[in-house]
Order: structure tokens, then C-alpha cells, then sequence
């Protein structure tokens, strides 16, 4: 019973900016490898915003401490 309350209060949770960012992240340079394949330049131009939502990443972890 306390395993279906925790998932069904999970549902309606808010992520955090930085789980956000995280996925946001990951999802971009899967989609940059992808293209590495296929285009170049794109792929270039998605790991340029990867890294940008890195660095999102990082001042919101600095801001923290």
C-alpha cells in the first residue's frame, strides 16, 4: 500500500530546474551522435547547445552552496 501512495503522490511532483536541464542534456547529444552519422554541422550545432545547458547545469549547482 505505501509503495502505490509514493508512486501516486510521484506523479504530480514538479522536477527540479536542474532534473530538467539534466534530461535536456542527455536528450541533446543523443541527438548529436545521431546526426554525427548524417550531418556534421548539425550535430555540431547540438553539441553546442549541450554544452550551453551544461554550463546552466553548473551555475545552478554553484548557486546552491
Amino acid at each position: 500500500m505505501f509503495f502505490k501512495e509514493k508512486i501516486m503522490f510521484g506523479l504530480f511532483k514538479k522536477k527540479e530546474p536542474v532534473e530538467v536541464l539534466r534530461e535536456q542534456h542527455k536528450k541533446l547529444l543523443e541527438e548529436s551522435f545521431k546526426m554525427s552519422k548524417i550531418n556534421r554541422s548539425k550535430s555540431d550545432e547540438l553539441y553546442a547547445q549541450a554544452m550551453d545547458v551544461e554550463k546552466k547545469i553548473e551555475e545552478l549547482n554553484t548557486s546552491k552552496k
